[in-house]
Formats: C-alpha cells, structure tokens, sequence
C-alpha cells in the first residue's frame, strides 16, 4: 500500500506538519573536524619504472573556502613527507585565480625500490579536512622488456624462425643487466626477444651460483599482512660468521621492531608489527657474498563492522547515516541507487575516527532511495522509503488534512494525540475514491495537537501536527549598563554581554550584526541561543568594538529587529609634545598639547613629573589636577638637567605617561660682554670685537647676537633745520606746520631707537663683520650674549660709527726667515704664509724669475690679511726668485724671496793615485757633475786592502779635492774611493779610484820556499762550553759556546734532546765558530737543558748547559731596574 499526503486549503495562522517517527543517529554532532569533499582530482595509484621520474597530482576547490588550505603528503600512517624535500622528493604548488583551484604537485626523482608502499595526501582549511590514498609499486626496466609485443611481427610469418645465438651472445646477456637485453637483441638481429628471455632464464636456473658463506638463503619474496610479524631465516656455513642486515641498501640496527636471533649457523632477522613503511628489499650481508629477498606487506581489506539502518524522517528535517569500519584511515564511498554522491550544498561527508557519516541536510521527497557504502572489503545499504514532506501552512477558518491510498477500499480512522475524532459540525471526515480528509472548520487554539490516520488492516500510520506560528519579539532590557534607551557603555578591558530575551513560535532564529558584517563566534566573540534567549559576549572590549550593532529574529511568521549602540570608553591617550618654553634660575615653564584621544569622556586635567637626567626617580609636582596645558615648576637646582612627563586624567583613570621632553636646565642669563669696539671699518661693512662676559653662570653661552640702528640725534638735528627755514602765513598754517613736525620728530626717534639683527644664528666668536650699511652713516652697534636662559643685557657701542671706506696703504710684512735664501730639501712640504695690509684689500701678484707663477706646480691662496704659497712635495724645479706684488690703485710694494731646493750630490769623479812612495800615497780627484743645487762641504776618502777588501775610514770633511794616505802597510795593494758631502749628506755612490797603490819593500830579495800544504782536517772539539744559566721569563736569553773543525761541521740545537726547528723563537748564529742560541722572551716552559751538537765526516762532540727560568722578580731593586728599563724601552 501507497500513502500520498497532501492539502488543499491555506490560511494564515496556524501550522500543519505530517510527520512519521524519527530514529536519531547516537553520538550526534560530535566535536570533530567536517570531512568535506575538497579534492577536485585525486592522486592515482601507479606502477612506476625503477630510475624514472613519477609525479602526482591534487586539485583542491578553495572558492568556499575563507582562508588558503594546507597540503600534507604521507606514506604509510605517520611518515610527512614535507621533512623529506630535497632532490629525491620535490613538491610543488600553483593557484588559478580564475577558478580558484589549488594544484599540488608531487615529484619522486629517480625512483628506487623503498618508494614503494602506501601514501596519502591530506588537505585542511580550518574547519574542514579532506583525504585520499594511492599506491606506488616499483618495477625493474628488465622486466619490462620481456613483455614487448613482436607477435604482431611475427604473425606474417608463416614458420617462426628461431634465431641463431652464438655462443658469445649467451654469455654477454648472462653478464649484462636487464634493461640492456633490449639493445644487444637489436644489435645481434634477433628479433624473437620473448622467446630469448625464456631460453635464457632456463640457463640460469641450470647454472645456480654455489655459496661459500651460505647454506641456505633468503627466499626470493615474502608477504605479510600489515599489523603482523615476519622472519627471515639464513644458514651459514660458518657459525661463527658476523652478518648484517640491510634494508633498501640502509644497515638495520637491533631495537624493539628488528630482532637479531643467533642460533649455531641460523641467523634470523624478526620484524614486529609490519607497516607499510617496511614494503622493501632486504639483504643478508656475509662478507662479500649477499643474499637478496623481498617484503610485501599487505594491507588487510577494511570490512564494514557497523552496518547501514534503514531510516524514516520528516521532510525538511535532518538525516544521518552512519556506518563504522574496520580501519581508521579506511576511505568508503557512498552512493545512492547506484550513483556515486559528491560533496555539495546537499550533501556532507563526516569522518571521525573508523566512524562515517552521510549527511543530508533539508530531506525532500527526491531524497528516497537506496544508499549504498562502500569499502575495500564490504558494502552496506539502507532503504529511507518513507520519507513524508513538512508543510508549514497558515489557517484563518479551515484546516485540512489529506491523504491517498494505494486501494479504493481501504479504510481507516483519524486520531488526535491518540484520541479517535468523533465527526461534529466543525469537523467533517470524507472517504472518496483513494482520499481520505479531514476538515476543520473554525480553528481553535485548543484544536492543536497531532493527527494519525490509520489504515484499517494495515500496520502503519501517517502523522500530521496542528500547532499555532506566534510572531518573534526582541525584549530589550534597557537597565544596567544601558546610560539611555539603546547605548550600553562598557569601559576597555572589561567583557561586553548581551542578554537578549527573544519570544517566538517556532523557536526564532538569532542574527547579530556589527553594520553589514555578521559577528559569529570568534577569537573573543562569542554568540550563544536558546529558546528564548540570545547572549552576545565579547571577551576584553577594544575601542575598534565600539559602533551600531544590529540584533535581527527570524521564523515563518515574521522577523523582528533591534539596534544598540556600543560606547567603549578608556583612560585617555598621552599628552604629547611636552617642551621647555622658558627657563628662571631656579624655574621653567612647561606647555604640552592635549591628548589626542580624550577615551571617550572629557579630559578633567593633568598631572606633571619631573627627573634628573639620567636618574629614574621621578617626583610628582602636584596632587591635585591641573587644569591648564601650561605649567610653571620651581624649586629646581640651577646648572642641573631637568627632564618633565605629564598624565591626562578623566573619569575613567590616568593615562599613560608622555614621552619625557628634551633636557632642560634651569639657569639665568650671562652679563653683557665687555670691551665692545671696532676692528675695522669698510664702505658698507663694520668689524667688531668684544670679550665675553666677566659673569656666565652654569649654561655658558651659545652665542651673540649683534643689532645696529642709524643715531638718531642728527637725523633729528637735520629735520629742525629744515622745518625752521618754513615761513608762517597765518595761524592755520602756523599749526598744520607744529603737527607735522611733532609727528616727524616721533618718527625719526621711533626709527633711531629701532634696532636691527644683523645676524640670524647666534655666533660663537668674539668678532663679527656687519655688511650691507648705509654708505656715511653714522650706526650705532650693541651686543648680546645667548644661552638657555635666553639674552643677557646689551653692551652698547659708546660712540657712533661713520661707515666710511678707510685707505690704508699697502705693506708686506715678510717673516723674518724668509729674508734670507729659504732652503729646503727635495720631497719636502713648503708652507710660506706672508701676511700683508692695505684698504680697500689689495691685488695680489706673485712672480716666478720675472715670469708670471704656474699654479700648476705651485698653489697659491690669498686672503684679506695675507698670502699663503704651499708646496706639497718640493722639486729641484721650484727653486729660483719669487717676487710679491700687492697693489692698491697707483700705490704698491714688492719683495723678494729666494727658495732654493737642494738635494745630495753626485759622486766625485776621476779619482787617481798619483804617486806613491815609502807608506804614502797620494790621491786626486775632480768635483762631482751635480753638487745637489748647493755648495759641496767637504769629501770622505776610504782606503779598502784588495786581500779583504774591507773598507776602513781615512779622512772625512776634506775640503781640498786631493789628499795624502798615510800609514799604509807594507806588502800589501790598496785601493780608494771617495764620497761627496754637501748641507743634506753624502752622496749615495762613490768614486773609485781608477788605479791602486801597492806598498813593496826597497832593497830586500824575497827567497821562494817550497810550498808544502797542510793538511787541517780535524773532527768538531768545542773550545768553549756552554754554561748554565738562570734567567728571568720575559726577558730575551742567549747561550753560547764555541767550536772548531774543519771541513766546517753541521750545528745542531737541541731542547730536552729534542731538536729545535725552524721556530720564530729560536735565532741561531754562527760567526767564525763562535754560536749562539737566542731565545726570545722565554716563559716558564722554556726551561729545560739544551745541548749544542757539531757533526763533519770527521766525527762530531756536542755540550750541553742547563736553563732555569724564574717567573716572578725576588727583591725591589730589581724590580725597579727591570721597570726603568723596559720604560726606557
């Protein structure tokens, strides 16, 4: 039997629903994250090839989205994927504006076998969170070869032709690796590529590798299922063999997951609790011999353990399927009637857990079917085939309820909250045809309830429900913190709380609005309702919370609104720019400017503090607030840093403080300087000079100010002689002539007495030039002093001045060291300052020999009072007569200097020996070519004996260019040379004498003697020991001792019988077998015994000595020797 419900008739008061029981899904709405539909393409699983690249693809909706979502890529359970990124793992991500989709790309690089497993992307976005999964297997490129298609080829054959392998052939693909069979069947012509792998995989199996090392290996593969333990088991033929155990290539360490077993030759590897992670290769490693295998773990099928409900449900109303699996990362998909749902504005996915939910929100009558879910190991489906409409329908006279059967003759009765309905005037049953009614004329509040009509013989029931719609109202409670009818005012900081008392039937929906933007809960928003009542709380109100909020209740019968008005009010802001206006000797006056932000309720005044600076003790000035934003403070310390801060006070409270002023110091003004006079006097400028003044307290001074103004005692003078030259013609006149020379008179006494600043910044010096005045008038000048405390009392010129232009006739006046030649040596500065006067200031003329200077060589600055001439490096090239001009009109004075640039000379020339006798000889030699720009002073003469040749002193500062050697020795040949000397020194070369004296003996015949040679050969013998020393640390040391030995022996030095190197502390000498050891400012570690060690072919000897090194001075004398001479250091 069918049952149809539906109405005809509708009014506009009351409510009519038809409704069945509902079964409610326990453990409704828990606290979870919403399992939405996000992905818009999904990651696939695939079978990727060992060494290439593979790349993954998500896709992610975000345009019902409020903020970006965040990617995770898994393997396995646990495993992120985000800490891996580098070469091997790379990830990329990209947005579309246009259809805002996220695209997340995953790129494994270069597969390898521990890729392969289970892996899993997950997305979030608040509170929303999607997942799938997908698979990687890994495969070898060789085993792809043996599955390459050549039947179609083949076909068109009519015999298959086997190939002919040469022997050589077999053994290279024996050796070659899988992926290269491919190539070497192309390059050998053979075609039947399938037929050749099969051959020589029978060659292999015939042929197996005979282990040393192992009795028994791994097997080829292993399976298990994820969750349980496995063993791997070898035998070795050697019990006492180490072995160790790699996965993926990685050495597996022993722990609470892998455990090494060893029992005589078995070795066995245990892996508990197998996850997808441990899918890989695995080897046993013997020495060199090694014995591969493989793991695959199985993920079990995920089962269904909590199976779909069929469900019956008013339309309109909510509904919730819920199925419970297995596995926690289970995915399951729902259909309906054969057709997949997806999430949209109907549907919703829920996960939590191994609990799923399919939600619908609003059910319609297009919502009755069957729904299907679906796993990896089950399915389950649920039937909802009695899903009635709601109506919400408005009665003002009749009510009708209505419904069709499947049979004509199928009757039935009507109920109201279980009581039959007896027919009355009122209210009429009808049975025509398959419908059945129930009208209700003149509806009453007391005809509410619910109706039930029961089908005779049947065991089922439709429902409809009568009840009354009542308009929303919004009951403003306007007392409490409300100050009028809809303005609340909360103080910052406090919480903000609504309680809205709201009456409607059915239950009103709440919305609350802060202008157009709706306020949910949030952060510190939080909006809670219940039947009749709203609460809107805000946790810590802002000033940004203050504004027009908007309260709207909403139900079919209508909707209500209402405004308040949130006034936040706060302690005011800082006052700002607080600043010294004035200072007293012992006072200051302070202004600020009023806060900016008053809190909302007016500023009632002020309170200052005041520090030293740098101290952190601020005082209080006044307890009572002060009203005014200027403020004089006193009792102050004059010559102290004084820094000041003031507080806004309202109603609320105290503000923060100020930022500090800048540094202020309570002083009064200096004196008025002293010995004000004029320096110098111009056509349109003035000079003054003064000195500063003889009281200045502890600000100092800034600086000065210089005023001037025009006398005013002729101006006035000059105007009464003009006026007393008017004639009077009658009384009229006679008074029109007194008014105008009363208010000239006033004016050039207000002119006079107006004085004019002449400079706009205070100067520091104790002079100043005052320009742009009046050409012969007579000014009158006054200066003041400047500091903190602001001008001191003028100090006024006694007497006027005429600004006139005073000739002065030019003069040089030359330093005293420039009378004479100056002379200077070459590479040297020359700095000449030649001070000069005349007025107006003259014009400057220097002269080089007669020609005009080249300011390329020599530079030249001039100023009002003197001439400077400056040489950076000086050359031979500067020297010469340089002549001073300064000129004034016809009038003009000139001097002379002479600079000369000298250098060292040149060697003298054509030294000879001219004659020689008994033990003299004489010696003659011509003036060097250059004498160094200056007179020569004298010559050195040395003599040097051609069997040493060296050099020893003769004579020095001969002036004479000859000269007699005397006490030369006899038997032996001398030659000479001869330097040059001037003011700057010798010459840098010298002359050689061109031919020698050679000292022989008169009157005695030398008799040859047979030269007989001796042999002085003889092993090393120190002649001089070492001798211990004692030395302080710090100070430098040396050891000495002398050998001797021919050929010349080989010195070794030698610490604690250790040899010393080349070390930067150790200096070691050798001067005609006398040797010394060095050693630079020796420390505590030093000490020790040294030995010195000879070595020849002849033998060797060696000494030794003992070095103590004493770290502290033992009396005071010594320590004062030890000071003075490492000051004179």
């Amino acid at each position: 039997m069918s049952i149809n419900v539906g109405f005809q008739q509708f009014i506009s008061v009351y409510t009519v629903s038809l409704t069945l029981p509902v079964e409610h899904v326990p453990g409704e709405e828990p606290q979870m994250s919403q399992i939405s539909g996000l992905f818009v393409e999904k990651p696939q699983t695939v079978t990727a090839i060992k060494g290439k690249n593979v790349t993954f693809v998500a896709k992610v909706d975000s345009s019902q989205m409020l903020r970006k979502p965040t990617m995770k890529w898994l393997k396995g359970k646990w495993m992120d994927l985000g800490s891996k990124a580098g070469k091997h793992l790379q990830f990329k991500e990209s947005y579309d504006r246009n259809t805002k989709i996220y695209t997340y790309e995953l790129t494994i690089v270069k597969v390898v076998d521990g890729d392969a497993g289970g892996y899993r992307c997950e997305v979030t976005s608040k509170d929303k969170c999607d997942s799938c999964t997908f698979d990687i297997s890994v495969e070898d490129a060789g085993e792809d070869a043996g599955e390459l298609d050549f039947s179609g080829l083949l076909k068109k054959r009519k015999q298959k032709e086997e190939p002919e392998i040469d022997v050589d052939v077999w053994e290279i693909l024996k050796n070659a690796k899988p992926c290269d069979y491919e190539k070497i069947a192309f390059q050998y012509g053979i075609t039947d590529l399938r037929g050749l792998l099969k051959r020589l995989k029978k060659m292999k199996k015939v042929e197996p590798k005979k282990s040393d090392a192992f009795l028994k290996k791994l097997g080829p593969a292993y399976s298990v299922e994820k969750g349980k333990k496995i063993h791997l088991n070898v035998e070795l033929s050697d019990p006492n063999a180490q072995v160790r155990w790699l996965r993926n290539g990685q050495e597996i360490k022993p722990s609470a997951k892998y455990i090494f077993e060893s029992v005589g030759g078995i070795r066995k590897l245990t892996i508990n609790k197998c996850t997808l992670a441990d899918d890989a290769a695995y080897e046993c490693v013997v020495g060199e011999e090694k014995s591969f295998t493989e793991v695959f773990v199985q993920e079990p099928p995920v089962t269904i353990t909590k199976m779909l409900d069929d469900i019956h449900v008013v339309v309109g109303e909510k509904v919730e399927f819920e199925v419970e699996v297995s596995d926690e990362g289970a995915n399951v998909k729902w259909m309906k009637d054969g057709v997949e749902l997806s999430r949209d504005g109907k549907y919703r996915f829920k996960k939590d857990g191994t609990k799923h939910w399919l939600i619908i929100n609003e059910a319609t009558a297009e919502d009755i079917g069957t729904y299907y879910v679906y796993t990896s190991g089950g399915e389950s489906k649920a039937d909802p085939s009695t899903i009635w409409l709601i109506f919400q329908l408005c009665f003002s006279e009749q009510a009708v309820f209505k419904c069709e059967v499947s049979d004509e003759k199928v009757t039935g009765k009507w109920f109201k909250d279980g009581v039959e309905v007896t027919p009355s005037n009122r209210i009429k049953m009808t049975h025509i045809g398959r419908t059945h009614k129930l009208v209700i004329d003149d509806v009453k509040p007391e005809d509410a309830g619910d109706y039930t009509f029961v089908p005779d013989g049947y065991a089922l029931s439709l429902s409809a429900k009568l009840n009354f719609l009542e308009p929303p109202k919004i009951h403003l409670d306007t007392t409490g913190s409300f100050v009028n009818k809809n303005t609340i005012i909360v103080v910052a900081g406090n919480k903000l709380r609504f309680d809205v008392d709201i009456t409607g039937e059915p239950p009103p929906t709440v919305c609350w609005k802060k202008g157009d933007t709706v306020r949910a809960s949030e952060g510190r928003v939080r909006v809670e309702t219940r039947k009749n009542l709203s609460y809107f709380v805000i946790e810590g109100a802002e000033r940004s919370d203050e504004g027009l909020y908007h309260i709207t209740v909403t139900n079919p019968a209508g909707e209500d609104k209402a405004d308040v008005m949130v006034k936040i009010v706060d302690v005011p802001d800082p006052p700002e720019n607080v600043k010294c206006t004035a200072v007293g000797e012992d006072s200051a006056s302070i202004q600020w400017d009023p806060p900016k932000f008053d809190g909302g309720v007016p500023v009632k005044g002020y309170l200052m503090e005041r520090k030293k600076k740098g101290s952190s003790r601020w005082t209080r000035l006044n307890f009572d607030i002060y009203e005014s934003t200027t403020y004089e403070a006193k009792k102050m310390i004059e010559g102290v840093l004084y820094e000041m801060r003031v507080f806004a006070v309202n109603g609320i409270g105290i503000s923060q403080p100020s930022a500090s002023s800048k540094p202020f110091m309570p002083i009064a003004p200096t004196s008025e300087p002293t010995r004000l006079t004029v320096e110098d006097v111009t056509d349109g400028t003035c000079a003054l000079k003064w000195l500063p003044p003889e009281r200045i307290g502890a600000g100092g001074i800034d600086g000065y100010i210089i005023e001037y103004c025009v006398e005013g005692g002729e101006s006035a003078v000059s105007v009464s002689k003009y006026h007393s030259e008017v004639i009077v013609f009658d009384h009229f006149l006679t008074f029109t002539y007194l008014v105008g020379l009363l208010l000239t008179l006033l004016l050039v006494e207000l002119i006079a007495t107006e004085w004019v600043q002449a400079n706009e910044t205070p100067v520091e010096k104790n002079s100043y030039r005052v320009r742009g005045l009046p050409v012969g008038e007579k000014m009158l000048f006054r200066v003041t002093a400047v500091n903190i405390a602001g001008r001191s009392p003028p100090a006024v010129m006694a007497q006027a001045v005429t600004i006139r232009e005073i000739v002065e006739r030019p003069k040089i006046r030359l330093p005293r060291q420039l009378r004479t030649k100056y002379i200077k040596r070459v590479g040297e500065k020359v700095n000449l300052v030649i001070p000069f006067q005349g007025k107006p200031r003259p014009v400057v003329t220097w002269l080089k020999d007669g020609a005009p200077l080249d300011t390329k060589l020599v530079n030249i600055r001039t100023s009002d009072v003197d001439t400077i001439l400056f040489i950076r490096q000086a050359a031979r090239e500067h020297s010469g007569q340089y002549t001073l001009s300064v000129q004034i009109e016809n009038m003009e004075d000139k001097v002379t200097l002479e600079i000369q640039i000298v250098d060292k000379p040149g060697p003298p020339i054509a030294a000879t020996v001219t004659d020689v006798w008994g033990f003299n000889a004489a010696l003659e030699w011509k003036p060097p070519k250059d004498n160094g720009n200056c007179e020569i002073t004298g010559y050195t003469i040395q003599k040097a004996d051609l069997k040493t040749k060296e050099w020893f002193m003769v004579l020095e500062h001969n002036r004479r260019p000859s000269c007699t050697v005397s006490d030369l020795v006899m038997g032996n040949e001398y030659t000479f040379r001869v330097f040059s000397e001037n003011i700057c020194g010798m010459s840098d070369d010298a002359g050689i004498s061109k031919n020698t004296a050679a000292i022989t003996k008169t009157g005695l015949k030398q008799k040859q003697q047979p030269y007989k040679e001796k042999d002085m050969c003889s092993s090393p013998k120190f002649i001089t020991p070492l001798v211990d020393r004692s030395v302080i640390a710090g100070y430098s040391a040396a050891i000495s001792c002398a050998v001797r030995g021919h050929p010349k022996p080989k010195i070794i030095w030698m610490k604690n019988k250790m040899i010393i190197g080349e070390n930067p502390k150790y200096l070691m000498q050798n001067n005609q077998g006398v040797l010394t050891l060095n050693i630079r400012k020796p420390s505590l570690f030093d000490g020790g015994k040294y030995t010195c060690r000879a070595i020849n072919d002849l033998g060797q000897d060696e000494v030794e000595c003992k070095l103590e090194v004493r770290g502290m001075v033992k009396n005071l004398h010594h320590l004062q020797f030890v000071t003075e001479k490492e000051a004179k250091k």
